[in-house]
């Protein structure tokens, strides 16, 4: 890691973050930029394909990427360094493809302190019994597998082997869309109350906006690897913006603001066919805004702040703003 600052204000910074799909060259993140705070939890929202999981591997050094990552005032490489593990944990989607189906949950959650050679054979068990009841698990769950266990229990197992190296950063990159309704709420509970008792941040990652809406502090919005507005949860849902964030929530009929936006909804469905050539000229939505002009064809809108140029306040990327 290389120094950036003395003393950050945030865990994470990223800069003008861009990733590629080697055969086709397309973006699959175009100059993503934006910061989290000490403690904070920041949403990330997004459809399928509009590379939100793959912003959250390039952030924990799964991916490489170009543009600048900070942790804690720290610029990291572009590979993953035994630092950054310490420093940045994921929780991923499908907790029974990300745990080893063939070992046992105390062999897998005492690997990193293994990696790491952090303590005793003795210390390392008894810090992942101490890890499993922190997560709601007892100690009979270190002599269990993986396929033994329900889809709630082995997420909590994969968030137990999040924790193991006590991360300041955790990316949690759908962590609940695999689960039974009735156990996603027991999961978000847990992540809350672990960001309250442990003062972790959390990338949350998540298409499902009531889930966001729940748990963080600030939202993203992303559509085709950028990100479209970025503002307080509140705000997103009081006074979205972008026309895509309105698309969004005009897509969760428990939310008030379906009624307003259904209109715009179907309109920007009429056309969804993109256009590589605007795709990196233009506004990304360009295709499916019922507001598009001929600059958004032209030009790319600046990711700017509505209320003077402070990072934490509202910011929309769209012409029209």
């Amino acid at each position: 890691m290389n120094k950036m600052t003395e003393k950050s204000n945030y865990i994470l910074e990223i800069n003008n973050l861009s990733n590629y799909y080697n055969k086709a060259k397309l973006k699959v993140l175009k100059n993503v930029s934006f910061n989290i705070r000490h403690g904070e939890i920041f949403g990330l929202v997004g459809e399928s394909g509009c590379g939100k999981s793959t912003l959250g591997r390039s952030i924990a050094g799964l991916v490489e990427t170009d543009g600048t990552i900070a942790i804690d005032g720290e610029i990291v490489g572009k590979k993953r360094s035994m630092t950054l593990c310490k420093k940045v944990q994921m929780i991923f989607q499908d907790p029974l493809s990300s745990l080893n189906p063939c070992k046992k949950v105390g062999w897998i959650l005492e690997e990193p302190l293994r990696i790491h050679k952090i303590g005793s054979k003795r210390e390392r068990k008894n810090e992942v019994v101490q890890i499993l009841e922190i997560v709601g698990l007892d100690s009979s769950y270190y002599e269990r597998y993986p396929r033994e266990l329900s889809g709630g229990q082995r997420q909590r197992v994969s968030i137990a082997c999040a924790l193991m190296l006590k991360p300041r950063l955790i990316i949690a990159d759908e962590p609940v869309s695999a689960l039974d309704v009735s156990i996603q709420s027991q999961i978000l509970n847990l992540l809350k109350n672990l960001h309250d008792s442990l003062q972790l941040s959390f990338l949350f990652i998540s298409h499902d906006l009531n889930v966001i809406y729940y748990l963080c502090d600030r939202v993203a919005v992303m559509y085709s690897g950028r990100i479209v507005e970025l503002a307080k949860a509140e705000e997103i849902y009081r006074l979205p913006l972008h026309p895509y964030t309105r698309v969004l929530l005009s897509s969760v009929p428990e939310m008030s603001g379906a009624t307003v936006f259904s209109r715009m909804d179907k309109e920007a469905e009429l056309n969804e066919k993109v256009d590589k050539d605007i795709l990196e000229k233009g506004c990304v939505f360009y295709s499916r805004c019922p507001g598009a002009k001929e600059k958004c064809k032209r030009e790319v809108p600046e990711l700017k702040c509505i209320e003077g140029n402070d990072s934490l306040k509202h910011h929309v990327s769209c012409h029209f703003v």
